[in-house]
Formats: structure tokens, C-alpha cells, sequence
């Protein structure tokens, strides 16, 4: 399915509003979960989703295919909007600061994870390494920065980002021999 998602996004980029939603259709559950899963409230992760699709539109042009499958390009859209989102001054506040309570975090873990198997992200992801696996999902699932995985893991900062820098690599690898 990814070829012909990228051929999804060179329509979007072409003006093809019908593509983008084929696209919302195929992929806006899996999104809203990665979305809901950093903002936290459902009213703000609506907003939000809305204000990444409003990106993939915009920036569907600057799509690389060489560079990442097309659902990895709109995870990462997804989830720096939604960080972007929570860390405005406005929207700051005690209630939308989540710990890492395992009964919170545990929720929808599940649902996020099946929404991502559309384009075998589970899998790749389930096959890291424990370590690589963790940080993983406290940043890219949980929308955690490298500090805040610090603070809640024990972890040096130093450490957390050289592991992360190495679980990239290592999904780079897996992805690219997924590809």
C-alpha cells in the first residue's frame, strides 16, 4: 500500500483534494491516535489532526520517497504539530501534562498500535531492541522530548540521546530492508 500512498501524496501536491481523502480515510484514526496520545483532550487532538492535514496539503510537494515511506513522513508530520500544539504558552497547563502512569498509558496503546499496522510500523517497531523499543515509544508514540524521557526513566540526558540516536538507526535499517 505504500506506492500507492505515494502516489496519493503527488496528487495532493498536484491539488488533488479527492487524494487527500483517500489519505484522511486510510490513515486519520491511526494519526489522531499518535495526536491524542501527545495533546491528551479529544477536542484539541481534532483540531490538531485537522491542522496536520492542512500540513500534508501544503507540504505535500517536499515529499521524499527516497527519503521514508509516505506514513512515516505523516507520523512525523503528526506528531511535532501536536507537540508544537501542547508546548503553546496558552494551552500549558497542569492538565495536559501527562505522566507515564501505566494505566493512562496502557488505554490506547493497543488501538494507536493496530491503527499503525496499516504500514507495518508495529511490527518493525516490536522488532528493536528493549531499550530502542522504549525510547520509541516515549517519543514518537507519546510525543515525549529527550528531557522529559529523562526525567521519567532515570536516564542521563547524555544517555537518552545517544540510545535514541541508536533506535533511530536501527529503524532506519529495519525500514529500509522492510522497503
Amino acid at each position: 500500500m505504500a506506492a500507492s500512498d505515494a502516489h496519493l501524496i503527488e496528487a495532493i501536491g498536484r491539488g488533488d483534494q479527492a487524494a487527500l481523502g483517500k489519505l484522511y480515510d486510510a490513515y486519520g484514526a491511526a494519526l489522531n491516535g499518535v495526536v491524542l496520545r501527545v495533546v491528551g483532550v479529544e477536542e484539541m487532538a481534532q483540531e490538531v489532526l485537522q491542522d496536520v492535514f492542512v500540513k500534508i496539503w501544503r507540504n505535500a510537494t517536499s515529499y521524499d520517497p527516497a527519503k521514508g515511506r509516505p506514513f512515516t513522513w505523516m507520523l512525523n508530520i503528526a506528531r511535532n504539530t501536536a507537540i508544537d500544539a501542547v508546548r503553546r504558552p496558552s494551552v500549558k497547563n497542569a492538565s495536559l501534562i501527562r505522566s507515564l502512569d501505566s494505566t493512562v498509558y496502557g488505554a490506547g496503546h493497543d488501538e494507536l498500535r493496530e491503527g499503525m499496522d496499516v504500514a507495518g510500523v508495529s511490527d518493525i517497531v516490536a522488532g528493536l531492541k528493549p531499550e530502542h523499543k522504549e525510547l520509541i515509544d516515549l517519543a514518537y508514540y507519546k510525543g515525549y522530548s529527550q528531557q522529559e524521557i529523562a526525567d521519567n526513566t532515570g536516564l542521563a540526558l547524555g544517555t537518552v540521546k545517544s540510545r535514541t540516536r541508536a533506535a533511530l538507526l536501527e529503524l532506519r535499517t529495519q525500514l529500509k530492508d522492510y522497503r
